[in-house]
């Protein structure tokens, strides 16, 4: 486990973090119903991803690196602020999409530490219920907001993801190489 290892889970501990903070604050203030209800289990579930980071560090004998940011952070700045539950969900949905596809492509990494790789697969599993439960939420706005309303709003935080990540890439890659290098994967 070299530097750059204990530098990428405690950024994933810290988007989860993050995520699970914006979500119980997105809960306490939605009306009930079936996007509160599931809104708050996926907060818990951000909760736990981030518990499951901790614990891997110190399974590790490592401690987490204090961040400044979250992923999350750069999204106002590429987008702009959501303006309603559907452009939220349609966020959700897309950053969804590159979490679960960034922790794929992690746990493929060669000479991976099983306390990493326990992690990430664990985490996967919520991620797919994350976006199921998400698409679900937006197929229904649909009738209230109209369908290519929805899928525009998603495409337009797509390619906000996009920015946002080659972004990222560009300023860490030297941190995340390893999990972005072809060779490295074991298939």
């Amino acid at each position: 486990m070299n530097d750059n290892d204990r530098w990428i889970v405690s950024f994933y501990r810290n988007s989860e973090i993050s995520g699970a903070q914006f979500f119980s604050r997105l809960a306490r203030v939605l009306p009930a119903g079936p996007i509160q209800f599931d809104l708050t289990k996926h907060f818990a579930d951000e909760s736990q991803h981030a518990w499951y980071w901790t614990k891997a560090l110190g399974d590790m004998n490592l401690d987490p690196i204090k961040m400044t940011f979250a992923y999350q952070d750069h999204y106002l700045e590429a987008a702009g602020m959501p303006t309603n539950i559907m452009e939220i969900l349609a966020l959700t949905m897309v950053f969804e999409r590159r979490v679960i596809s960034q922790y794929a492509r992690h746990s493929r990494v060669r000479d991976i530490h099983p306390a990493v790789q326990h992690a990430l697969n664990t985490i996967m599993e919520d991620e797919k219920w994350h976006i199921q439960w998400v698409g679900d939420a937006l197929k229904q706005m649909e009738e209230k907001f109209g369908a290519e309303r929805v899928k525009n709003t998603c495409e337009r935080f797509r390619k906000a993801d996009e920015e946002v990540y080659g972004r990222m890439i560009a300023e860490h890659g030297e941190r995340i190489g390893h999990i972005l290098d072809k060779q490295n994967y074991a298939f």
